[in-house]
């Protein structure tokens, strides 16, 4: 698939993507993707953004590839985590771990948090898996449960100190009999489990479903493999033998969400429908549950998409609006990135490459919703934003990193002028000037985080 994409850029980030196992086979049998990546220099974006050779040593960063946040700072040999290092959430940058590594995973003393940086572990790791020590709830940090060479009754919380598991752990990961719970504390699944998965009999409910049965038979590394699925009033929807039959899935609401082939115990060919109002549908090819291969999405059931899709992301296709093509190239994590935009005559009105260019983007509905300069397949630079329903002209100014900084000016639906001045993260930070709708001037200041500093001042002093 990665043979089909001209940007080597582009290439190198897909190729960050994929697994360690699976980039070896694509080198090893792939000398076209070997020479296009120069792979003998070039591994993928890591450490402050730079690229970096297979065998660095000493001390470094990680930084997740599409969210750009630290997600590990510490010591490596040969490429591979070795040493006292910390891990991040990838959103939040919190700190979920702190402690040794081995040949890239957790080995030695460590302690781990939740992602709302509560302590939930502390001890001794063995090959990445929890090997001695204590595990704590969230709310009052008690100990619920010990470790002592990988064996121990155990209790898993959320983040709202709620269990969602509970079990046998055995060789330092579920191995037994064990329960699984919805973040609500209703009953998910319950049954055996190998390896950390689910594989043997087990039997799985749905969520708010009052006992009702999603399924029930056996588990095969985790995935349904033979045995019924249903829906909420009980009735038989489909059969899996050896991992593959016509299925229908809902979900905790009873709603419809796919119905296709299973192949291997998961999604291989079919439907998804998603979103708020069930708008969206997938329809094409599934890889470990996400849209692998061709694929087509529709809004409301008019084509908004077709192309290739990797992982879950789109890779190269066309976008349409209202039936007219309106996009047409390749993406990068579904960022337009190399390609054309046409209007609804069929000309080109924009072109980017490497996710730079001037663009105009459009909704659901095909109204223009901005109009601008793109910088690394975001908002940079000067452009203008519309309203995403009436299509009114709402705002103008600088963009840095996909959000408004810099001077800008604000207006109201009808097209009056609100506001002139400074922003910062899309807040009103700095000078600026408001206007009533007769265009008189009603304030000039500062404000800090879209509020005037002196209605914060007057906060304060009551």
């Amino acid at each position: 698939m990665l043979d089909n994409i001209k940007s080597i850029y582009f290439i190198q980030i897909i190729f960050s993507y994929i697994d360690e196992g699976r980039k070896l086979e694509l080198l090893k049998y792939n000398n076209n993707i070997k020479n296009k990546l120069n792979i003998s220099l070039i591994n993928y974006k890591l450490f402050t953004g730079k690229y970096i050779t297979f065998g660095i040593n000493g001390k470094g960063k990680e930084y997740h590839c599409l969210f750009n946040n630290l997600t590990f700072e510490g010591e490596y040999l040969n490429g591979k985590r070795n040493g006292k290092g910390k891990e991040y959430h990838r959103l939040y940058n919190n700190l979920t771990f702190e402690g040794e590594y081995l040949n890239g995973k957790r080995n030695g003393e460590g302690k781990e948090y939740n992602s709302n940086g509560i302590l939930i572990f502390e001890g001794e790791y063995k090959n990445g898996r929890k090997w001695n020590g204590k595990g704590y709830d969230i709310y009052k940090n008690n100990i619920v449960y010990n470790l002592e060479e990988g064996e121990g009754f155990v209790r898993e919380y959320n983040y709202k100190s709620i269990i969602i598991f509970e079990g046998k752990y055995s060789n330092g990961e579920r191995n037994g009999e064990g329960k699984e719970y919805y973040d609500d504390g209703e009953l998910k699944f319950e049954g055996e489990y190998l390896n950390g998965k689910r594989n043997g009999r087990g039997k799985e409910y749905y969520d708010k479903g009052d006992g009702h049965l999603k399924f029930v038979g056996e588990y095969r590394n985790g995935k349904e493999w033979n045995g019924k699925g249903y829906d909420k009033n009980m009735n038989l929807i489909y059969e899996l033998k050896n991992g593959r039959g016509f299925v229908r899935e809902y979900n905790k609401k009873f709603k419809l969400i796919f119905i296709g082939e299973y192949k291997n115990g998961e999604r291989y060919r079919g439907k998804e429908i998603f979103g708020y109002n069930n708008d969206f549908e997938f329809e094409g090819e599934y890889l470990n549950g996400k849209g692998h291969g061709k694929g087509k999405q529709y809004y409301k059931g008019k084509l908004i998409f077709e192309g290739v899709y990797l992982y879950g992301w789109k890779i190269k296709g066309k976008e349409y609006v209202k039936g007219k093509l309106e996009y047409e190239g390749e993406y990068l994590y579904n960022i337009k990135w190399n390609g054309k935009g046409y209007d609804a005559n069929g000309n080109i009105v924009y072109e980017l490459k490497n996710g730079n260019g001037k663009v105009r983007e459009y909704n659901y509905y095909g109204i223009l919703e901005f109009e601008g300069e793109y910088l690394n397949g975001k908002k940079n630079g000067y452009g203008k934003e519309y309203d995403d329903l009436s299509g009114n002209f709402i705002f103008e100014g600088e963009y840095l990193n996909g959000k408004r900084n810099g001077k800008g000016k604000d207006y109201s639906d009808d097209g009056k002028l609100e506001f002139e001045g400074e922003y910062l993260s899309d807040f009103r930070n700095g000078k600026g000037k408001e206007y009533n709708n007769n265009g008189e001037l009603i304030f000039e200041g500062e404000y800090s985080n879209g509020v005037r500093k002196e209605l914060m001042r007057k906060s304060e002093k009551k």
